[in-house]
């Protein structure tokens, strides 16, 4: 009994010590050029992070605009989403961003075998902000704290994004198939201290 303890205890600190490890350093998401054929044939995907570490903002943006001015040497203007997962410990993705004025957008598009899953669940950052939709962006280094709720009008989003977010094309046979569909998510920030004291 005393030695499964023991390999009990050690199992438990082989499993915990690394956690807290990342949870202080930090892990973040792979990053591979969307635009490079590496991207494709990784499956459109990169590897996940788990925590990301920076300064947490509390003040609030009232323009997003400058988030395409953003050009990290490695990442350009692309940035990384922390999502919550049912089991603790967070998942990290590189993503890209929408702004416009005061609107931020969070964008997520399926091709290929992500088609033949139900939506959220082609994705796993999909399905975690429809179960939890709290979420932490960074964004040029800093943590911006906040909620999301998908856009399900797809004429706004065909607004956002100037076209239908569903494209087709005809097979061989003559018969039109999806080969995309576009998701948009509205940002809002949150854990921002209000103005003022209350008083009118």
């Amino acid at each position: 009994m005393r030695v499964l303890k023991i390999v009990l205890f050690a199992i438990g600190i082989l499993i915990v010590l690394p956690l807290v490890v990342l949870r202080v350093a930090g892990f973040e998401p792979q990053y591979i050029d969307p635009t490079s054929p590496a991207f494709a044939e990784n499956g459109r995907t990169a590897r996940a992070g788990f925590w990301l570490k920076g300064e947490v903002v509390k003040e609030p943006v009232t323009n997003w605009d400058w988030v395409y001015q953003v050009n990290d040497p490695i990442r350009g203007n692309t940035v990384m989403l922390e999502t919550r997962t049912w089991y603790g410990i967070p998942h990290s993705v590189t993503i890209n961003l929408v702004a416009r004025g005061k609107d931020l957008y969070l964008s997520g598009s399926e091709q290929d075998f992500r088609l033949e899953k139900e939506f959220p669940y082609s994705k796993v950052w999909w399905a975690n902000i429809e179960r939890d939709p709290r979420i932490r962006l960074k964004i040029d280094g800093k943590i911006y704290e906040a909620t999301v709720a998908l856009v399900q009008d797809r004429a706004e989003v065909a607004e956002l994004i100037g076209r239908n977010p569903v494209t087709t094309a005809v097979d061989e046979n003559g018969q039109e198939r999806i080969t995309g569909v576009r998701h948009y998510w509205r940002v809002f920030q949150r854990n921002i201290p209000e103005y003022g004291d209350g008083a009118s």
